[in-house]
């Protein structure tokens, strides 16, 4: 099976009461194909379910699919179908009303957006610093005071990228190709390689 076309009269996992349960309905609705929910309160029960053989296809975010993929009994005799069924935006949370660490944890990820973008990695931060463009200066604390904007050190963003990396290197460590999650980036992408990713300048 390579598209999720092929899925009319399915039986499909899914947890109970979830966004992912109302997806799958609008997405067989509109597609005028008939399908039998299988649903389930805890997301081990769908996998074992799943594993099973109690449905044909399971579904959630894309992220979790590759994730509890890992668990089946043959992991690598099953795939994640291309299509992406709904807009489910995974990103880092605050608490509400901290607007300092909102800021922190906002402008830690565009750095390894940005990082990315400029072509900074966690080997060659250090070369970087001596970089004639004016958006790396700021951003490695060699001008302006943007760290102390946040309440943070000028070097903040060079020790995200120093010992995290950039977004490339952390994605492709965690969750990428050459894991056993095995996801491409797909809309994970730079805008400007055909994704949606993108931060604001550094400045």
């Amino acid at each position: 099976m390579k598209s999720a076309k092929e899925l009319a009269g399915a039986a499909v996992c899914t947890n109970t009461g979830t966004t992912t349960e109302l997806n799958v309905a609008d997405y067989f609705r509109g597609n005028k194909m008939d399908y039998k929910v299988v649903a389930f309160e805890k997301a081990d029960e769908v996998v074992a379910a799943y594993d099973a053989g109690r449905c044909d296809v399971y579904t959630t975010d894309r992220s979790g699919l590759a994730a509890q993929r890992t668990k089946l009994k043959e992991p690598d005799a099953h795939v994640v179908l291309p299509e992406i069924i709904s807009k489910e935006p995974l990103g880092p949370a605050v608490r509400h009303g901290d607007s300092q660490w909102g800021d922190i944890v906002r402008w830690s990820l565009n750095t390894m957006i940005i990082g990315e973008e400029l072509g900074i990695t966690s080997a060659n931060v250090d070369k970087m610093k001596g970089s004639p463009n004016p958006e790396v200066k700021r951003m490695l604390g060699q001008e302006a005071n943007f760290g102390e904007q946040l309440g943070l050190g000028q070097d903040f963003a060079y020790n995200i990228l120093k010992k995290v990396g950039n977004y490339a290197e952390s994605y492709n460590r965690n969750v990428g190709p050459d894991t056993p999650l095995k996801l491409d980036r797909g809309l994970n992408a730079l805008w400007n390689n055909g994704g949606i990713l993108y931060a604001p300048p550094f400045r």
